[in-house]
């Protein structure tokens, strides 16, 4: 029997199969939806949070009109550069702009994001993103762990 994986969850699944026994997505919706995601153009732009060694409000005042800007030029990625401090334990700007980004994720400001060191093929979310956006797969981060990086989908 040919197998095929369920675009949401990655779950091997029967090509005969309409929904995803495991996640219960319907295929042809989810077909639907993979092919419109595909025929946009996909656009990201780098933005260093950390160039000139903020304090963190002007670091975070700088996510947050990089945010705004790429909306409104229609680009479907930001990657932010906010390093990941030399204590070893992770810098303060990293530290807040992460609590920015998870609050504006839920306010539905941005739609997701993903941290640097989860930004790997092994990763669920990545890999539904790659899927999305093949051009994705070609990032020079991608399965680095890097923790100085956050990538955030507008």
């Amino acid at each position: 029997m040919s197998k095929t994986l369920c675009e949401i969850c990655g779950n091997g699944i029967s090509l005969s199969a309409r929904k995803c026994p495991f996640c219960g997505t319907s295929l042809e919706e989810t077909e639907k939806k993979v092919q419109l995601a595909l025929s946009k153009t996909f656009s990201s732009r780098v933005v260093n949070l950390k160039q000139g060694l903020p304090f963190v409000e002007t670091a975070i005042k700088r996510m947050e009109q990089a945010i705004l800007e790429g909306r409104q030029q229609n680009y479907q990625a930001l990657t932010f550069i906010h390093g990941y401090g030399s204590s070893g334990e992770g810098g303060a700007i990293r530290r807040e702009s992460r609590k920015v980004l998870d609050y504006m994720c839920s306010q539905k400001e941005i739609k997701d994001y993903i941290f640097g060191e989860n930004f790997s093929r092994h990763n669920g979310k990545t890999r539904d993103y790659i899927r999305r956006y093949p051009e994705l797969g070609k990032d020079r981060n991608l399965g680095k762990s890097n923790k100085g990086i956050t990538i955030v989908f507008l």
